[in-house]
């Protein structure tokens, strides 16, 4: 069992910047893969980026550039790194993790979610 805890969304003006974190509980968390997923109201849940135990990554394309995944697996902890942010990336930002060590893109893959954290983005 996993669990994940999401925090710092906040209200953010254009072009500015936010930290998510994601505190993980278990002592296997370094072998779980960790993505992060979003979701706007009206719209379905997004990919944003995932990372695996090494710290391999992938990005999708509408953040890539701006939004940087890491992790701290002596700590527990994944981040978000979303810099230069616009209004489009407002939504509810939750993070996964998976036990199968396959940077998955899909949400359904994913078997345990934090409850989210809310990122407004105004222009």
């Amino acid at each position: 069992q996993v669990q994940l805890v999401e925090s710092g969304g906040g209200l953010v003006q254009a072009g500015g910047s936010l930290r998510l974190s994601c505190a993980a509980s278990g002592r296997t968390f370094s072998s779980y893969v960790m993505g992060w997923f979003r979701q706007a109201p009206g719209k379905e849940r997004e990919f944003v980026a995932v990372i695996n135990w090494n710290s391999g990554t992938y990005h999708a394309d509408s953040v890539k550039g701006r939004f940087t995944i890491s992790r701290d697996n002596a700590k527990n902890m994944v981040y978000l790194q979303m810099n230069s942010l616009k209004p489009e990336d407002t939504a509810v930002y939750s993070c996964a993790a998976d036990s199968r060590g396959v940077l998955f893109r899909s949400a359904y893959e994913y078997d345990y979610w934090g409850q989210g954290t809310q990122v407004t983005v105004s222009s």
